[in-house]
């Protein structure tokens, strides 16, 4: 049967009978009140009424209840956009109510519906199936278990085990939207799209099916096998292997075991690219002393194995140390690191913390064992200075070059090289003060036991004196170039963003839930159901069912539930 859905029936006070127009009609005693025609050389039954054409091998008109039953290769047209064809039809004039079964195809301009059995209010202009359903689209197949044809808007509403299948990818979801004009589908429940490259994960969201682009607004996330980026609002454009996210992002980095957080970040698939920004940070998982990246901007690129970590301005790094061990940290304009070479790179007017020790120079290089991720060596180069606080004023050793070695992630050996210079207060075994040692040179190396200076040795030294604490006044106690900047020391993972203004989250554009539209059968009493006698249908048919799973249309809270723009 087959039939086009395209101008809704018009009630009348009085409705017209359903017209037979052609076929060989007989009269059969047994079936007193039916009158029966079936096709002959001219063609099929022809039968018509208030728009309504139908062509069938056989049909039984029942001019009483003014319905007809219409057998073999029945075709119904309605209009000139939709058509349905069936094996079994039955039309009720008094209800302008159709019912089809058996390999049920119903068409219209983009899309083929097949089912096994197809209810059709001509009144609501709707039709439905509960007893599972196929839709053909241009680009992909749908497939559920109950679906609603909404033939006005041209929207199809599915329910239950809902499944698209696109030669790129799996869609699956609890209900779904699908409009037939635009090829774009609503993702309502648990959903995913699967491919060979990605997983996308949301509990509502839109996916154009024809573009192959989505947005995903509820508990989404994006699985790109070796990283996972949540959001609250995802972007996602399969074509170019690119997914933007906004506010409350994490990037989670599998393999790595790192995770980057912010409120904007671009992910480029193909190029193994992340960018993001406001209030970023990069967490690099560890035991005991993990390490926090900070920067307005970061980016990072290659391969796992060969990941590269760059934060953009106004950067900070902090790493706890373990139980009994201090924390480092450090601020500069630009950071670098890198996985395969176990770098970090603090570029443009740096500083660096190890304990007590701040370290400073124009540019500072971090080495860390890639086996056991502590710190290995340090590196200062050009204008090294490094400044100790001591209760009397600072210790401080300066030079061209600044080489430390790390144990345990504490520095317990400083190399500083050409034209090194040295001003420090000399203490004995119960700190009692000596004198305040200077000393010049080209080449020193600092000993250290818990971030305390315990010992010098010099090499080609051009001069030194230890001055009594009341011969060296105040001001001749600073080497040239001296800077202290402990008061920007960071102590706490907090301090990344100390002076930093909150983030301006923007408000995310949610996806309303369908609006009601109410069920497709009347809710009426079983014995009010007005039904042919001759109707294969039942009354039952007619009623929702309790244990159908029901369409998502209850408004819910907000989408953007605003996070506090910590980025840890």
């Amino acid at each position: 049967m087959a039939f086009t859905l395209g101008v809704q029936a018009q009630p009348t006070s009085e409705k017209q009978k359903v017209d037979i127009k052609s076929g060989y009609l007989e009269i059969k005693p047994e079936i007193p009140d039916a009158v029966i025609y079936t096709k002959d050389e001219s063609g099929q039954v022809y039968v018509v009424h208030e728009g309504v054409e139908m062509w069938c091998d056989q049909a039984y008109l029942y001019p009483q209840d003014n319905f007809v039953k219409a057998y073999g290769s029945v075709r119904m047209t309605q209009g000139d956009t939709m058509t349905m064809n069936s094996a079994y039809a039955e039309y009720n004039g008094n209800t302008s109510f159709a019912f089809a079964s058996g390999n049920v195809i119903l068409k219209e301009p983009a899309t083929t519906l097949t089912t096994d059995t197809l209810y059709f209010d001509r009144v609501k202009q709707q039709a439905y199936y509960r007893s599972g359903g196929k839709v053909v689209d241009t680009a992909s197949t749908l497939t559920s278990n109950i679906g609603r044809y909404f033939a006005e808007t041209k929207k199809y509403q599915f329910l239950s085990d809902v499944k698209i299948v696109n030669p790129k990818y799996t869609v699956n979801s609890e209900q779904l939207d699908f409009y037939s004009e635009s090829g774009g589908a609503y993702l309502y429940g648990e959903s995913t799209i699967v491919s060979e490259t990605s997983t996308v994960y949301c509990e509502r969201g839109y996916y154009d099916t024809r573009e192959d682009t989505g947005y995903f607004v509820k508990n989404s996330r994006i699985d790109y096998n070796n990283r996972i980026l949540y959001g609250d609002s995802i972007y996602f454009d399969r074509n170019k292997s690119f997914a933007s996210a906004t506010n409350n992002i994490k990037v989670l980095d599998t393999l790595n075991k790192s995770i980057v957080r912010g409120h904007y970040a671009e992910v480029f698939r193909d190029k193994d690219s992340v960018f993001i920004t406001k209030r970023a940070v990069a967490v690099t998982l560890r035991d005991q002393d993990s390490v926090y990246v900070h920067a307005d901007t970061l980016r990072i690129t290659g391969k796992p194995e060969n990941r590269i970590l760059r934060g953009f301005y106004r950067a900070r790094m902090f790493k706890y140390g373990a139980p009994g061990e201090e924390a480092t940290s450090g601020k500069c304009d630009s950071i670098y690191t890198s996985e395969k070479t176990g770098i970090t790179k603090l570029i443009r007017n740096p500083v660096l913390w190890s304990g007590e020790n701040q370290m400073t120079g124009d540019t500072i290089h971090i080495l860390s064992d890639k086996v056991t991720d502590k710190l290995d060596t340090l590196k200062v180069f050009k204008n090294a200075f490094l400044v100790q606080k001591d209760s009397l004023g600072y210790n401080q050793v300066k030079g061209e070059r600044l080489i430390g070695l790390f144990t345990n992630n504490e520095l317990d050996t400083i190399s500083v090289l050409k034209n090194a210079e040295v001003m420090y207060y000399a203490r004995n075994d119960k700190q009692e003060l000596l004198g305040i040692n200077n000393t010049v040179c080209s080449y020193i190396e600092v000993y250290l036991n818990e971030q305390q200076i315990t010992g010098t040795k010099f090499f080609k030294k051009a001069k030194s004196k230890l001055y009594p604490e009341s011969d060296l006044p105040p001001n001749a106690r600073i080497l040239k170039g001296f800077i202290w900047r402990g008061d920007e020391r960071l102590k706490t993972v907090s301090d990344l963003f100390k002076d930093k203004p909150m983030p301006v989250l923007p408000k995310i554009q949610g996806i309303p839930l369908p609006k009601d539209e109410g069920e497709f059968f009347e809710d009426i009493p079983l014995d009010e159901i007005d039904l042919p006698e001759n109707s294969k249908l039942k009354p039952e048919d007619l009623q929702n069912r309790k244990d159908d799973p029901k369409m998502k249309t209850r408004e819910e809270e907000s989408d953007n539930e605003d996070g506090d723009g910590n980025g840890i």
